[in-house]
Formats: C-alpha cells, structure tokens, sequence
C-alpha cells in the first residue's frame, strides 16, 4: 500500500479519519477557548498552560487501570462513547461561574477518557489496514491532526475574539458530539480482538509484558519525552503572546503537517531511519531563538520549522508495531499514547512553573535544552535496539 488513493479504498478508513479528524478539531477549539479563560481570570502562565495540557496528568493514571479496555471493548461502541463523554465534559466547562478546582477535574477527567481513546483507536487502524499499509496510514492520521489543528486554532482564535471563550467551548462540544455519530454511523461492528473482561490486573500484567522488552522501552522514552517537553513550549504560546497564541499554534500544526506529509509518503525507509535522531533535534533547536525575543514572523517560522521534527514519531512507531505482538496491539499504542500525553502534562506544570520564576521565554529555551539532551542520550541504545532487532529477523513470538 503506497498511495493515498488505495489508503482511502480500504473500507473503515475513511470514517476512522473523519472521527478522528473531527475530534481534534474539537479539541484544538475547546482547549485554545479553555487556556484563555483560565489566563484571564488568573493572569497564570502554570494554570494557563495546565489548563491546555493538564488532562495528560491523568493519562498515565489511566494507562494504568484502564488500557487493558483497548483491545476488550468492541471498537465502535468505546470511540463512540468516548466522543460523547468528551461533548457532556466540554459542554460543562462553559458553565459561568464554575469554580476553579471543578474546572481542573472535569480536565483531569477528560485526560482519563482519552487515556483509553488512543489505544482504541490505533488497534482499530491495525485491523482495518495491512502491516505494510501501516506507516502511510499513521502519517495520513498525523496529517489530519495538523490540518485540524491548523483550522482549530484559526477557527478557535477568531471565535473566542468575536465570542468570548464560553460560546467557543460549546462549539467544542458541539463537534465532539460530530465525531461520535460519524463513528457510530460511520464504523462497522467488529468484535474485541481479545476475549475477557478488562482489569487493573490484566492492564498491570500486560503493561509489565510490554515494558520487559528493553528495546521497546526505548522506542517508548523516545516517544514520550523528547516530544513532550516541546509541548511544553507550547503550552507556554498564550502567556508569551496572547494576542497571536492562535497564530503560533496553527504554524506548529502546519510544520507538523509538513512534516508528516514528507516523511510519511515521499521519504525512502531506509533514509527515514538515518533521519530519526536529527529530526528529533530539529524539534528542539529552534526554540532557543525565543531568547532573543524575535519579532513574530521569526517566531512562526522557528514553531514551524520546529513542528516538522515531530515526524521522527512516525519511525519510531513503525519499529515499536513491529516488535509487539498483534493481540497487545491496542494496549501497546495506548500505552504510548497515554505516556506521551502524561509527558505533555508533565512538561506544561514545568515549563509553566520555570515561566512563573523567570519568563516564559527562557522556560521554552530551558525545556528545549532538556529535549536536546535527552534526544542525545537515547539515540545510541536506539541504535542498538535496531541492529538487535534485525538480528532477530522481525519475528515475534506469540505470548504465553
């Protein structure tokens, strides 16, 4: 599978796409909405930004005691219902006068949902799509998040300037509850591909499984940090620029796009394994120009230019299907997901908290050092973990 004529052929893809698609739309408007009700009210740059990305704290809470639901639960019926659970919880944050720390559960509960959502999601890519249709697949998903994210927070920023955050937040609601009948009306029935009830037992034995494999321990810190500490850059758009956070985030997204395009359907395999731990750099470096406190065109270029390292993802998410079995499959990506949200969350407190002691300015600079650093120490046992894997000859072995 090469083209994106034969992708969108494959029955199910399509309205996977269009879920998806439709539910990141309404998270970029509800969480651009939600940031800056919570800066005006507080003038915070930590709560701000831990409005945005706080819902990742309880991602790996979730990942925890609840992933062993991803490859359990049929997968209309749990994309469906987490759609509307995100529409009722959207809908309650535009309550007038709803206290603080109620705002910050109804986030946190958001984080829990979504910490199932991501494994639901990408199992039901796996069984919809060939092995060797996976990576063009991904990068066409990846895509659909920077196109969204691109109208989201265009769309995001004009409302909450001709609305006010409130009514935009209901718009949010409104597209999540789109997304839950595409997917309802839009998916075909399919079993769950494991038999058994799901359990915070069965998520600890299987997570425990996954994570006992040295090489996808890697891929999984690789995933997971890196990338989350550049979120925490961007948490940090609305307190360094509230007028033009809009802007800087749909340039992000247009870097991301770009760079998933390339990498995803024009870049040979074996270039796009050389190009990894570069692109991860180029995720960090150009944050570093904040620091000289550019005028805005440098800054949308450098978030744009930046954004295209989010790419090297798509590798790395290659080689971790390719070493985990099919039947763990959902569980394995859920995991991934939900860690890397947990990250997001993770850096947004400190980027937040670094920007309260200094400036935002600096705190980016700071978080893009640590993804430098970090990038640097991975990629030698991530290169290890590639030659110990063709050793292996690709086969994996069935659980048990």
């Amino acid at each position: 599978m090469r083209t994106y004529r034969e992708l969108f052929r494959t029955p199910e893809f399509t309205p996977l796409f269009a879920a998806g698609a439709t539910q990141v739309a309404a998270s970029t408007v509800s969480g651009l909405a939600l940031g800056t009700l919570v800066y005006a009210a507080t003038r915070s740059p930590l709560l701000s930004a831990l409005s945005m990305f706080g819902s990742s704290f309880a991602q790996m809470l979730g990942a925890m005691v609840l992933l062993s639901a991803a490859d359990r639960l049929r997968p209309r019926a749990a994309l469906t219902g987490l759609a509307l659970v995100f529409c009722a919880t959207t809908a309650l944050l535009a309550v007038p006068g709803l206290p603080l720390w109620a705002l910050f559960v109804l986030v946190l509960g958001q984080g829990m949902a979504a910490s199932l959502g991501g494994g639901v999601r990408i199992g039901l890519l796996n069984e919809i799509l060939p092995r060797e249709g996976y990576l063009l697949g991904r990068s066409v998903l990846n895509m659909s998040v920077g196109v969204q994210q691109i109208c989201g927070f265009a769309a995001g920023g004009v409302l909450v300037a001709a609305l006010s955050p409130r009514p935009t937040l209901l718009v949010g609601a409104g597209l999540y509850l789109v997304a839950a009948a595409v997917a309802r009306f839009g998916l075909g029935h399919r079993p769950p591909r494991v038999a058994g009830r799901p359990s915070v037992a069965q998520t600890w034995r299987t997570n425990r499984r996954l994570l006992a494999s040295g090489a996808r321990r890697r891929i999984y810190l690789a995933l997971w940090v890196p990338n989350g500490l550049i979120v925490g850059c961007e948490s940090l758009y609305v307190s360094h620029d509230a007028r033009h956070a809009g802007l800087l985030f749909a340039f992000a997204a247009v870097g991301m796009l770009a760079g998933d395009t390339v990498m995803g359907r024009f870049v040979p395999p074996r270039l796009r394994e050389r190009l990894a731990t570069p692109l991860r750099l180029l995720l960090a470096v150009p944050y570093l120009v904040f620091l000289l406190a550019p005028p805005l065109p440098v800054a949308v270029a450098a978030v744009t230019l930046a954004s295209a390292g989010f790419s090297a993802g798509l590798m790395l998410q290659q080689r971790l299907m390719e070493i985990t079995p099919e039947e763990m499959s959902g569980q394995a990506f859920g995991l991934q997901s939900s860690g890397t949200l947990a990250m997001q969350g993770v850096a947004a407190a400190l980027a937040g908290t670094v920007a309260e002691l200094t400036s935002p300015a600096v705190a980016m600079a700071a978080m893009a050092v640590a993804s430098v650093a970090v990038t640097l120490v991975l990629a030698p046992g991530l290169r290890r973990g590639r030659e110990g894997h063709a050793v292996a000859g690709g086969h994996v072995p069935s659980p048990g």
